[in-house]
């Protein structure tokens, strides 16, 4: 039996009819987390994980238990749990254990689901590739001279190489789309709004959202309804009510799919010109003729002020991370030196010795935007581009249902190829950021494979609050492109990947 092709409804199934423990999963997914630890995917693994599993195992799973009951998931590692390290892959918090639980975290521990560990990350989520942890880069499984993207790689290779069954990461500019298409797995950016924030570290506070990952769409939608929904430790969060979006999919779309009102999706064709590889746009035709061949209309969109949003994300996002980022001071809690004289030599010593270089310069740039004599002239100036985006979505969605697009224009790259280059860098998020910006939802689907045996993904962007349309959209391109999912790399010896 192949656990790793295997769903959470399979897997819930088979825990209630006792043909498998808690336990037992629980230490088959451990034990693959040490025989490719090289990964780099985890900087936390709990061992005790195997009690807890052993715990539900004897308490027992009833058939009216949550589905996810004695499932094993793994976190990223900007995301509290009470009683574990949570690093944010920096050294100013190397050894910092949270003292309460995140959100998400009490949610999934409610739920049954069993904690494997942390995963690794870019620094404070600051990066594209997973390039920037203290703790070291996350290697892509598929082709481990490659990147994993960023910044929730750790999350991202922990399900693609079958090291959690399924996982969570957060997404302000595209880290949970990016690294989830790099690696050949399902993701999804909510609404902002839709998930709370509550006990997550904050990187840009008006942009980050968390975000499932999963091997294909039903787990996926499993793992958005358990930590979706209103919080008021959050503030931020939707009071709108939270779909039971795997319920609807077995029970309405599958019931009703030859009579399934099909939609009318939008390519912007503008904004593919002269950027992507052969490779993703066939992938991006591939992908509209399946959608075709079911009944969808397409439609050539227009998102003019698109080709601003990677500035302005930029700037929005530098000038919230240097306010936020500003309460590690080496007084409260984290990394403190030892070699100072004077409290202003506590902080910069501090600050520069526990930060990475990329946070360093998010942090410069950030301080510089919304300095005075500076602030007009950038950060206000980025607001109300940001608004414009905004608007040209809200268009946009007057003619279509959904978007279609890569997430990247490019596959996975090489360990090292770009770190050289902040600014060709920062172009890995040239198709993500604007649904951060526009705050609205973003589903992203493996769509096949380059010349070189990488995984490619695109992206369904919706309207505020309609995961619905987006859910079922891609559940239907899994039904008829199955060998897009489900797929599980091991190692570049085992796939013989071609470099």
């Amino acid at each position: 039996m192949d656990l790793l092709k295997l769903s959470i409804p399979t897997l819930a199934k088979m825990l209630r009819e006792k043909k498998i423990s808690s336990q037992e999963l629980v230490s088959f997914y451990l034990e693959r987390i040490k025989k490719h630890k090289k990964l780099n995917a985890y900087i936390t693994v709990l061992e005790d994980a195997v009690n807890k599993a052993k715990d539900i195992d004897m308490k027992g799973i009833k058939n009216d238990d949550p589905v996810l009951r004695g499932i094993p998931y793994s976190l990223k590692d900007n995301m509290l749990a009470d009683g574990v390290k949570t690093t944010c892959a920096s050294r100013i918090l190397e050894n910092y254990i949270a003292g309460y639980d995140s959100t998400i975290a009490k949610r999934l521990k409610d739920s049954g689901a069993v904690l494997l560990g942390k995963t690794n990350m870019d620094e404070f989520a600051m990066g594209s590739s997973n390039e920037n942890s203290h703790f070291g880069p996350v290697c892509n499984p598929w082709n481990e001279k490659h990147v994993a993207g960023g910044s929730s790689g750790g999350s991202a290779v922990s399900v693609s190489a079958g090291l959690s069954q399924f996982s969570y990461g957060t997404d302000t500019g595209g880290s949970v789309r990016l690294p989830a298409s790099f690696n050949g797995v399902a993701s999804l950016k909510p609404t902002y709004g839709r998930m709370s924030r509550y006990g997550i570290i904050a990187f840009a506070s008006s942009l980050d959202q968390i975000g499932p990952i999963a091997k294909n769409i039903e787990d996926l939608a499993i793992a958005y309804d358990v930590v979706s929904g209103h919080d008021p430790k959050d503030s931020t969060t939707s009071i709108k009510n939270k779909d039971g979006m795997y319920e609807y999919l077995i029970k309405e779309v599958k019931d009703r799919e030859n009579n399934f009102s099909r939609k009318t999706v939008g390519i912007p064709r503008d904004m593919l010109i002269g950027g992507c590889s052969k490779d993703v746009l066939n992938s991006l035709e591939q992908s509209k003729k399946v959608l075709t061949d079911m009944g969808f209309d397409f439609v050539d969109i227009d998102l003019p002020n698109s080709k601003y949003a990677l500035a302005v994300y930029y700037i929005i996002v530098t000038g919230e991370a240097s306010s936020n980022l500003s309460r590690y001071d080496g007084v409260r809690y984290g990394y403190r030196t030892k070699d100072y004289e004077e409290l202003k030599d506590l902080y910069s010593l501090s600050r520069g010795d526990g930060f990475g270089d990329e946070v360093r310069r998010r942090i410069i740039l950030g301080t510089f935007v919304l300095s005075a004599g500076y602030y007009d002239a950038y950060f206000s100036k980025a607001a109300k581009v940001r608004s414009l985006i905004k608007k040209d979505f809200e268009k946009v969605f007057e003619k279509c249902d959904s978007i279609l697009m890569p997430v990247s224009p490019v596959t996975a790259f090489k360990i090292g190829e770009r770190t050289k280059d902040p600014l060709e860098m920062y172009l890995s998020d040239i198709f993500t950021v604007s649904a951060n910006l526009a705050a609205v939802p973003s589903l992203g689907f493996p769509a096949g494979r380059d010349s070189r045996g990488l995984p490619i993904g695109m992206q369904l962007i919706g309207k505020h609050f309609d995961e619905k349309t987006l859910f079922t959209t891609a559940w239907m391109i899994q039904k008829q492109k199955p060998e897009w999912f489900n797929n599980i790399a091991t190692t570049v010896k085992e796939k013989k990947v071609i470099e």
